[in-house]
């Protein structure tokens, strides 16, 4: 159980507390990938439950980086120390977004993690522009900042992944502010936008 350690992210050097929620706005693909299957491989090599939820990573590949790291994909699926889903799948099941649902996904994955005798869990996802078209998109920056104040009791450590060419500066600087830190150039740092999530909510 890793409650208040600090857990290796795999891109960079740095260490964070478990549960620390992160964003990385992306431009490049190869940015994006490199980080989620450092990600996802650091964790598994510290012990931990590790989830991905992205429309642009399939198992074929994810199996072939984590067999050249000497992990076999196929025992740590089976063992559910690794899960991987699509975004639409994960977000928008039922072709809605529910903040309700996803925290308590959040909040139940942590627990079970810490059931089935993990170290830790982790989480990383890619939010698509699909967001603001479906019922309950609106509430994505709820949702995110609400992710926040739920991580402070179930530290799932996660990343949060947005292509800035896909959504527009208004929209990314809007979800800076419901991210307490940001990964810029591989390094986890604090973000000078972040407003706290009980006085964000105040305003929305």
């Amino acid at each position: 159980m890793c409650d208040h350690c600090e857990v290796s992210l795999g891109f960079t050097d740095d260490r964070v507390p478990a549960g620390t929620h992160m964003c990385l706005i992306f431009s490049n693909e190869e940015e994006r990938q490199e980080s989620l299957l450092k990600f996802l491989l650091s964790g598994l090599e510290s012990g931990e439950r590790t989830a991905c939820f992205s429309n642009r990573t399939d198992e074929e590949g994810l199996a072939a980086f984590l067999n050249g790291h000497g992990i076999s994909y196929e025992q740590k699926k089976r063992e559910k120390a690794i899960s991987l889903f699509g975004t639409n799948e994960v977000y928008f099941q039922g072709g809605r977004f529910d903040p309700d649902r996803m925290l308590n996904t959040l909040s139940a994955f942590y627990a079970e993690s810490m059931e089935m005798g993990f170290t830790a869990a982790r989480v990383i996802g890619e939010m698509t522009p699909e967001v603001e078209k479906v019922p309950g998109g609106d509430r994505l920056l709820e949702y995110e900042s609400r992710v926040s104040m739920l991580l402070r009791e179930h530290p799932v450590t996660s990343v949060c992944q947005y292509d800035a060419t896909l959504f527009d500066g208004a929209t990314i600087l809007e979800i800076l502010k419901v991210h307490p830190k940001m990964i810029v150039n591989g390094a986890v740092v604090n973000n000078p936008f972040f407003i706290a999530p009980e006085e964000y909510l105040k305003g929305i």
